[in-house]
């Protein structure tokens, strides 16, 4: 494999690995707490978005769990297809449970009531998403690691979620707009779906491995050499 940035020094290397390692430790500790939160202050508000939202949370947590999991494997690249149909599934379950409670609560003009957590809890994730986003991103293409960069996209598209489901909730607190929050909930079952389709695909994910992976048989390789040597 022909590297196409100028790989970090033996001293640089370890330092960024490490700060990959507490960045995604942070963002799983954060979507652990934001989960719980939000799937609590949604079902007392009756917000489909906002349970939709802690769902999703969850899920991100789970995905990162078993490509941890996936990588304590003596041979990662045998489970990697496993890994991602199982992250794959989880996301279309996600879609199909927030698309029916959306719709329903849209059917029944569900009444959602003002969530100030939840208002509180999605501002702060429009902040720090971008920001453990930004600085996995960079980390990473420093390193040349394909898995921390594409990681890092995910972030990224949890702000996403975040500013869509703090809009539906703003807006019904201001305007008594009650079918915002399912509309929002409804955003987020897109974002789920096309997540599921990238993983069940392997797009992005299953290349970001396959890099990886080759990086360190190249790795090995070298040292062989070097012993025969």
């Amino acid at each position: 494999m022909t590297a196409t940035a100028p790989q970090p020094t033996g001293e640089r290397r370890p330092v960024l690995q490490k700060r990959i390692k507490w960045i995604v430790t942070a963002t799983i500790a954060y979507n652990l707490v934001e989960a719980v939160v939000a799937i609590t202050a949604g079902t007392v508000a009756s917000s489909a978005a906002l349970i939709g939202f802690g769902l999703d949370s969850t899920i991100e947590v789970l995905s990162a769990a078993a490509v941890a999991w996936q990588f304590t494997r003596r041979d990662p690249e045998r489970w990697e297809k496993g890994t991602l149909r199982v992250i794959a599934v989880a996301f279309f379950a996600l879609a199909a449970y927030v698309t029916a409670t959306s719709v329903l609560a849209l059917v029944g003009q569900v009444d959602v009531q003002h969530s100030t957590v939840g208002i509180v809890l999605t501002a702060l994730s429009v902040v720090i998403m971008p920001f453990l986003s930004l600085a996995e991103r960079r980390a990473g293409r420093e390193l040349g690691s394909a898995t921390a960069v594409a990681d890092s996209k995910q972030t990224l598209i949890c702000t996403y979620l975040s500013a869509a489901v703090l809009i539906g909730l703003v807006v019904n607190s201001l305007f008594g707009w009650w079918w915002a929050d399912p509309i929002a909930g409804l955003v987020i079952a897109a974002f789920a779906i096309r997540e599921g389709i990238e993983a069940w695909r392997g797009d992005a994910c299953a290349t970001s491995v396959g890099m990886l992976l080759e990086d360190e048989h190249d790795d090995h390789d070298h040292d062989h050499h070097g012993h025969r040597l």
